[in-house]
């Protein structure tokens, strides 16, 4: 098996998903059914991944993200797709926390509902989609990242034209709205389309000063 100190930026996503399974056997995958999640769990199943995809239903989703999921879970059925919710209703319109508190919304409805089931299920690592060129705030992102569990991110150094041509050339099941120029698909109501020019993450959270939900980025990061 290639060693994590033999690999370089053009290593194959592949060779670390099957490290991550041999190494961590308990891994866990986590994804938002992003353009980059997409990409992620097919490389998964070619890589022999069998186990959990773990999304969070913020209730606030796009229906298109839904039924991407749906979509996904037919075609890689050797796969456990899991969904968890907050078990929160959408406030009244005029009282929505993602207005007055985007991060304590991300908090409750996101954050949270991960973070208790990972109390429970307690996997050595996660494997993540995340890429180095979605944000600045991803520009140091590496194969391997510390935190409460290990995170496993095989497409750390994939770019988006990269991601793009492989979505092409395998026929995956991409959210619809991605290629209407959401380029990082969140939320409906703090996530818009990206303008040309603005890096992939452009659309979350406009005008709140927030770039990350906080699931991996800040002080309550997993």
């Amino acid at each position: 098996m290639n060693a994590p100190d033999a690999w370089s930026a053009e290593t194959d996503p592949r060779v670390v998903i099957r490290w991550a399974m041999e190494e961590y056997p308990d891994s866990l995958m986590t994804s938002a059914f992003n353009l980059n999640g997409v990409v992620l769990i097919d490389l998964a199943a070619q890589a022999g991944y069998t186990g959990e995809v773990v999304f969070v239903d913020t209730g606030y989703h796009f229906p298109e993200t839904l039924q991407t999921r749906e979509r996904l879970a037919a075609r890689y059925s050797q796969m456990r797709f899991v969904t968890l919710s907050a078990g929160l209703a959408p406030e009244p319109w005029g009282e929505e926390r993602y207005r007055s508190d985007p991060d304590g919304c991300c908090a409750a409805r996101k954050v949270a509902p991960l973070r208790e089931y990972l109390a429970r299920k307690n996997p050595s690592a996660l494997l993540n989609a995340r890429s180095r060129d979605q944000a600045a705030t991803r520009a140091g992102l590496g194969f391997l990242e510390p935190g409460e569990r290990l995170r496993v991110n095989p497409l750390a150094y994939w770019t988006r034209e990269q991601l793009e041509a492989y979505a092409r050339t395998r026929d995956l099941p991409v959210n619809p709205l991605y290629w209407s120029g959401f380029l990082s698909i969140g939320c409906w109501p703090c996530t818009r389309a990206v303008r040309p020019g603005e890096e992939a993450r452009a659309g979350r959270w406009e005008g709140q000063g927030k770039t990350e939900c906080g699931l991996w980025v800040g002080e309550k990061a997993l």
